[in-house]
Order: structure tokens, then sequence, then C-alpha cells
């Protein structure tokens, strides 16, 4: 592998975009550092860093959300101090937003051509029919589907939003297509129908820009790649004469082949066990247990059963037939504050939806599952708050500006910690973790496994639900895969690989169920 020098690139070749000695500061803190891009035309260009290292505020900058303090821009040659979005669309550079920035109540139609609606020559109508054929054309010369234009944004899939998106911005022939984090949400058969999509744009000379935290993704799709640490470019490197280990060691500047800690734990007494339990159309007939100090993954394809077992745990779904004892209790949740009160837990996937609240600070996510530890007569005792507060982002080594910074600030991975702060603080005894690490950098992720090992630990006991196989068998003590609503085996994770646990849950091995 040969790193290159900041500025520098693992290529030359003819620039469609250069972005030169970038330098942001947003008050005392500096978001970036003289940071620089260069891409070539035609070509897909990885962009990588841990959370925090920049890339969000890059990729603004290019958007024209940002003006940068310093640093220059040059698009096709030509020189500016800044961009605007408008400027950007006008110079073909289009963005794929992560958070599906679309307006839920509009028609598809309405959103593919929402601000460059088409109108008949000469007047202000609107030319719904040439609108109409232009959509269809290019959603089925490029995907093969149709999708109908009365359908309302907020009837799609994610997918499908994804779909809209692409499609609004191939109707005006980009040049430039930026691709944030794509496939966070998507299942694998539609994130690779993603990948063939890029591949053709790439091929018809459309440069792509490609953010993601899954290097397996750089690796397979992009020619380039550079790299963000603390806000400058520490390398940009072809992707074929590298590997994703030693990105990885250029974003974390640490080795990290071992990612997982050793499990070293000696189980307690049984803190969980669900007998016979069914949900009509999610689950059949699911036996487990789990122990204190345990740490124990699920897993399943889309539909399988697996996560509305997770949802049922906190009371968020209803079984119709079983048995849930906690402690040896019968602890049926019926809602999530029942759930709460029986110590149990929920990190959620969907961590801003339902996860933290983005308007709220630090410390008041942190301590908003555990008031009642904080309050004397209805009155909050800011001391403890802030003690509290205080000892969970050190522990945490949560990146922020103070507890009173608000949570949309923080980068992704350092919100999801707070997301597990906010269970730490209440002292829970049975940890529901889902999908724990999406969209999450390398070296958060090393943390947070990290501290699901210390969880564990203290006592606690924790089931983690993931769809990331390797993290999955390197984290865990046994693995239980999920097969159209039954458990179809359960794994030691120390005797098992994730082809075996791939198997399974595909249907490849289905059978009876054993352990190893």
């Amino acid at each position: 592998m040969t790193a290159y020098a900041a500025g520098k690139t693992a290529q030359t070749g003819n620039p469609i975009i250069r972005v030169d000695g970038i330098v942001k500061r947003f008050g005392g803190a500096q978001a970036l550092a003289g940071a620089s891009l260069f891409l070539r035309r035609g070509t897909v260009h990885g962009l990588v860093g841990q959370n925090g290292a920049g890339k969000s505020t890059l990729i603004k900058v290019l958007a024209g959300l940002h003006v940068p303090d310093e640093g220059r821009i040059e698009v096709e040659g030509r020189r500016y101090e800044s961009l605007t979005p408008h400027l950007c669309e006008e110079l073909g550079i289009h963005f794929i937003h992560q958070d599906r920035l679309l307006v839920p109540t509009f028609t598809v139609g309405e959103a593919l051509f929402l601000g460059r609606e088409k109108t008949y020559p000469g007047t202000p109508f609107l030319n719904r029919r040439a609108m109409q054929s232009r959509a269809e054309e290019i959603l089925l010369n490029y995907f093969g589907l149709r999708l109908q234009k009365n359908t309302l944004i907020g009837a799609l899939s994610t997918a499908e939003k994804q779909i809209v998106q692409i499609t609004r911005a191939l109707l005006n022939q980009p040049r430039v297509l930026v691709f944030d984090e794509p496939t966070a949400a998507l299942i694998r058969r539609e994130a690779e129908t993603l990948f063939r999509l890029i591949r053709r744009l790439r091929d018809e000379g459309v440069t792509i820009l490609y953010i993601s935290h899954y290097l397996n993704e750089i690796e397979e799709l992009c020619d380039e790649v550079t790299i963000l640490r603390n806000g400058v470019n520490v390398a940009s490197l072809s992707v074929e004469e590298t590997s994703a280990k030693a990105i990885a060691t250029l974003m974390t500047e640490r080795d990290i082949a071992e990612m997982f800690p050793n499990r070293e734990v000696t189980f307690g007494p049984e803190i969980l066990k669900v007998e016979a339990l069914s949900a009509p159309s999610h689950y059949d007939n699911v036996d487990f247990t789990l122990r204190r100090g345990e740490v124990l993954g699920v897993t399943g394809l889309l539909g399988s059963g697996a996560k509305p077992l997770i949802r049922t745990l906190f009371g968020l779904e209803a079984a119709k037939t079983g048995r849930i004892e906690i402690v040896g209790r019968s602890r049926h949740a019926r809602n999530p504050v029942q759930a709460v009160e029986n110590q149990v837990a929920l990190v959620p996937e969907d961590r801003r939806g339902n996860g933290v609240a983005l308007d709220l600070s630090v410390s008041e996510n942190i301590t908003l599952s555990s008031l009642a530890r904080f309050t004397r007569f209805g009155f909050l005792k800011r001391s403890g708050e802030r003690k509290t507060t205080d000892a969970l982002i050190e522990r945490l080594e949560i990146k922020t500006t103070g507890r009173d910074a608000l949570l949309r600030t923080l980068s992704g991975g350092n919100q999801q910690k707070v997301a597990i702060a906010k269970w730490l603080s209440r002292q829970s005894e049975i940890y529901l973790l889902d999908e724990p690490t999406v969209g999450v950098d390398i070296g958060s992720k090393v943390e947070i496994y990290a501290l699901i090992n210390e969880l564990a630990a203290r006592g606690a006991g924790v089931i983690v639900l993931s769809s990331d196989l390797p993290e999955l068998v390197g984290i865990t003590d046994r693995i239980l895969v999920f097969f159209r609503g039954r458990i179809v085996r359960e794994l030691l994770s120390s005797n098992t690989s994730t082809d075996e646990v791939l198997a399974a849950s595909t249907g490849a091995s289905e059978g009876l169920r054993h352990v190893g």
C-alpha cells in the first residue's frame, strides 16, 4: 500500500472537482483543518473517516451549505471562493442525502419535479404529461420499475424513497452525484441494486463521490478513496492497491485487527426466560434463556421474526401466547413504561427517530429515562444530574463541546453513545441492542463493543440484534438464528463462523435446533 500526502491523489487524471486546503471553524471548534479532495471524471471516489473526522462538514461545503473560512474550490477548472445550493445544481452536482430529504405528503410526481416543474412554452401552466413521461422513462430505464405517480412519499419504503431522490438527480443529467451513507437503511438485495446503478452511471461518465462507514462497500465499488482524520485528509489511495484493514488503520491511527474484546465473563444466574412465545405472522413457539454476564446474539433476514421479538420484550408489540420471566417472575410488558420498570432497556436501530431527542442537550438525553433519580418533591437536582452526565461522557468518551450541547451537533457515533448512556444512567439489568453500530464508524464500533463487554462484566444480560455477522460472532457468547418465525439454530459464537450463521438465516441449514 502506498499512502499519498494530503492534497495528492492515488492517480492523476482529468479532474472535475478539486477542493484544496479547506478550513472551517464553528466558534472555537475547528471541523476542517485544511482538508482536500480531488475527484477524477468518470470515477467512483470513496470518502471515509470516523464520526467527527469532518466528512459531513466537507460535504456541506461542497453542497454550498457552509462557506469555508479558508481554501479553494475548483469545478471543471474554474475557481470558486464558495458554492451555493443553486450554483451546485447549475454545475451539475447533486446530492443523495442519508436522511431522505423528501416531503412525506407530496406525491411521487410532485416530489420528482419540486422546484424544476416543466411548463408549456411561453405559459405558466404545468406540463404534467411531459413530467410524467420523463420520470417514467428514468424509473424504467435505470431501475426497471414503475412507481405510481400519485403515491404519497410517506407510503414508500426506504429503498423507494432513495430511488425517488436518485431519479430527481438523474432528471437533470448530473455530472457529479454524491451519495451520503446510501445503504445505512437498506437490506442487502436493495444495496446490490444500488451498486449496479452506481457502476452504470460511472460507465456513462458520471463522477460519483461515495461516503460510507462500510469499508467492504468501498472495496467493492470505488476506484479511489480519501481518508479524513481530525479534519484533514491523511491519504488518498487507489483501492486496488490497498485493503480495508489498511484504510481502517489510517482512519483510527491504530491497528484494529483485534476489533472485538476478549470475552472472559463468568455467567451468573438466569435473568430472562422466554417460553413458547408466539405472535401470529411474526414468530412462533420461541424458547430461550439469558444469564447474567451473557451477550446473546439474535439474527435473521427481514421478516424472520427477530425484530418483532425484540419489540415484544420491550412492550412495543404483544405476544399472543407464551411466557416471559425476569429474575424468576412472570413479567409481560404491555408497554415500554412497564418494560423500563422491569429493568429492561432498548437502544433502537433508528436512534434519531426513537432513541434520542436531537433538540435536547446531551445532559437532558442522558438523564431522560431516569429523571426520578434526580428529582425531589418535583424539583430537579441539577448537581446530581450534572455529576452523572459528566461521568458518563467521560466513561463513554463522548466527543462533545459540553453537557449542554444540543445532541444534533454530535456525530452519529457519539449520538449512539448517548443513546446507550441514557440507559446506563438508569442502571438497567437487561439491555436490548437493535443494530447498535449501524451508521457508526470503525473506531466508534470498537468503543461500543468494549461497552457491551463492560455491561456484561458488571452482571447485566445483553441481547444484540444485528445483521452484521462478523460483528455478531465477534462480540457474543451465543447466537440465535431466526428463519420464518422460528429459532432454527442456536450456535456457540466461539465455535461457529459467519458462513454457518448466514446459511442458517437463509434456510440453507434449516432443521432441528442445536448448539455448535
